[in-house]
């Protein structure tokens, strides 16, 4: 009985479907605060955010974040 009633999905499924726009949101608030070694990658890293904001977000954090200026 670990279901949701009105949405019959489990907490691990909310969970997920509440933290992904919150992971969106924080690479483009992150994106936006930061300064870049290179002034395009800015751009680019929201475009490709917002574009594929799964995908984009999890690559922004695995690849972007090293592009920075400190």
């Amino acid at each position: 009985m670990n279901k949701l009633l009105f949405l019959n999905i489990g907490l691990p499924e909310l969970v997920l479907v509440l933290l992904y726009p919150v992971l969106v949101i924080y690479c483009l608030i992150d994106i936006i605060r930061s300064t870049f070694k290179d002034p395009s990658n800015k751009i680019i890293w929201a475009i490709v955010v917002i574009l594929m904001p799964c995908l984009g977000s999890v690559l922004y954090l695995a690849i972007g974040r090293n592009g920075k200026v400190s």
